[in-house]
């Protein structure tokens, strides 16, 4: 898959510990749903066990993603099982990258409530 060649020269050339940390998940995410696609029973086994492979911490949010990344599983398993073309994959893969980082800027960027005084 070349989404995986891509992030693998990404994670060579990242100076930043925590973004080369999330680029080796994110290399194993893929890596595994390449495995599932290819022993799936059929598409919808391999969907449900794709939406919980830790695309957000424990997967407690991972149903927010559920659109994006929904397309990103389906132009998987074409590709895996069809010969589909990857241009899907990558479509697919930078709105669920979008979406993580919007959720998690947003938990980070949370004010925290001040004491009371």
């Amino acid at each position: 898959m070349q989404l995986i060649g891509r992030l693998e020269l990404l994670v060579g050339k990242e100076e930043s510990p925590f973004r080369a940390q999330l680029l080796r998940e994110d290399l194993a995410r893929l890596r595994k749903l390449q495995e599932l696609a290819r022993t799936a029973p059929d598409e919808p086994a391999f969907k449900k066990s794709g939406m919980r492979i830790g695309w957000t911490q424990g997967d407690a949010r991972t149903h927010e993603l559920a659109e994006p990344l929904g397309r990103l599983l389906a132009a998987v398993y074409r590709f895996v099982r069809e010969g589909a073309p990857e241009a899907p994959i990558a479509e697919a893969w930078e709105a669920v990258h979008r979406a993580r980082m919007e959720k998690l800027v947003g938990c980070l960027s949370t004010p925290v409530p001040k004491p009371a005084d």
